[in-house]
């Protein structure tokens, strides 16, 4: 039977269509199916500043439902790759029980999971000390899986990517080790990696974070940006990391250390363009988001309540898994001048109740409640937040169980949101429970 998640087979188990498209192409499927994806999803996420105070950035929630680690989650059952560890570091107990609860369906009869890999001293007497380091200190747990090929993710950015086609690039190539790569203007590219490549794709140098980032031949305002997505083959990946491991004077980390050492050594390393295995493109353009700072982790939540967005959620062929919350439909109640319960030009999640306010180019995750007589303008609502009647927000990010008085004002006078709340760069207030004077017993 065909259903918009999937196939369901005569056995009841769903497959997701993206799983069933790859079928259609054996040689990216039977590669997928060899393959072990590394999702490190250990950052702190600083420039998110009170956001990530208590939870590690990739369990920020996202899109009105989601957490952010579902984008690499779900690109990998989209992609065929169905043997997963993430690596936890910082404050990841809400993203250990989102992962346990929402991707518990990988069925381990068929070789199929999603492993959670925290940071336990395995190995060495300390933490993880560096992106490499994650990935060396459980090396006795991946020899277990026998991989053809290894995939490095970040967990931590919001995309569309078949990760069969980078596989499919990276044995064409005959590569060591393969990097996902973008074009970026020059202004932003002081915060990626950005490399130098040669006519065959071969890259010849990469710098990690450059002060002065080296622009691309014939293009002076654009650099070539890694997005942080390895494939490697796993025995040279093993032999790679143990060397690293030894170096003493190395920070353990793969864009600092380990591609420079082996692009000094002349290693096959190889760029793939993003372009060619990006699900999600936009008038030519694929999508990417870091939603790093406040102000961008707003912005792409506003992109969503456009008309078209850049991002398509609504994509059956590639869609976006997460927790599937059990939740009653998002209610809209009165009718009576002043006091309408409507939403235009946004994303209501299940569990909320608008109740004789008015929501515009808004995103209210689950369970929020808006009381009578208020004003939401371009506002992002986390799950669990009550706001109070006769409130107007404005260009706000609410934190989850935040509890609104009534009559709060946020985004109407900056100067006065600047005493009581957080204010960004870009004009955009922050509230938290804990700016409210609410003391808060749940996880984030």
């Amino acid at each position: 039977m065909d259903h918009a998640e999937g196939i369901t087979g005569a056995d009841g188990r769903t497959i997701p269509r993206g799983y069933v498209r790859d079928a259609q192409h054996p040689e990216l499927s039977e590669l997928a199916r060899q393959s072990l994806a590394i999702i490190l999803a250990g950052g702190r996420g600083q420039r998110l500043g009170p956001l990530t105070v208590w939870r590690a950035k990739p369990a920020l929630p996202f899109g009105g439902k989601l957490r952010i680690v579902d984008f690499a989650l779900s690109n990998c059952i989209n992609s065929g790759v169905r043997r997963i560890g993430i690596c936890t570091q910082y404050k990841a107990q809400s993203l250990i029980r989102h992962v346990q609860q929402g991707w518990s369906f990988l069925d381990g009869r068929f070789g199929e999971f999603v492993e959670l890999l925290p940071a336990q001293q395995r190995v060495t007497a300390a933490w993880y000390q560096g992106t490499a380091d994650a990935v060396y200190q459980n090396l006795d747990l991946l020899r277990q899986h026998d991989p053809r090929h290894m995939i490095i993710l970040a967990g931590d950015h919001v995309y569309k990517m078949d990760y069969a086609k980078m596989l499919a690039d990276h044995v064409a190539a005959e590569a060591d080790m393969s990097i996902a790569c973008m074009e970026v203007p020059m202004s932003a590219a002081t915060g990626f990696g950005v490399m130098q490549v040669d006519g065959n794709r071969r890259v010849i140098g990469f710098e990690e974070k450059p002060r002065a980032p080296a622009p691309m031949p014939e293009r002076p305002d654009t650099a070539l940006a890694s997005m942080g997505i390895y494939v490697f083959n796993t025995r040279f990946l093993y032999e790679q990391l143990m060397r690293d491991a030894d170096e003493r004077d190395s920070s353990h980390d793969f864009g600092k250390d380990l591609i420079p050492y082996l692009i000094r050594r002349g290693y096959r390393i190889c760029a793939h363009r993003f372009a060619d295995s990006c699900v999600n493109m936009t008038e030519g353009r694929p999508y990417w988001r870091d939603v790093g700072t406040i102000d961008a982790y707003w912005e792409a939540n506003m992109d969503l309540t456009k008309v078209t967005p850049d991002l398509n959620l609504y994509d059956r062929a590639w869609p976006v898994w997460s927790y599937p919350e059990q939740l009653p439909p998002a209610k809209f109640v009165f009718d009576d001048d002043g006091r309408r319960g409507q939403a235009i030009d946004s994303l209501i999640s299940g569990g909320c109740i608008v109740s004789g306010s008015s929501v515009r180019r808004s995103v209210l995750f689950s369970r929020s409640r808006v009381h009578s007589y208020c004003t939401l303008d371009e506002a992002v609502i986390l799950p669990d937040v009550e706001i109070g009647r006769h409130c107007i927000l404005k260009r706000v990010v609410l934190d989850k169980y935040c509890k609104l008085r009534e009559g709060l004002q946020a985004g109407v006078d900056v100067d006065a949101d600047r005493k009581r709340f957080h204010v960004t760069d870009g004009g955009v207030t922050l509230i938290t429970p804990e700016m409210l004077g609410q003391q808060i017993h749940h996880l984030r």
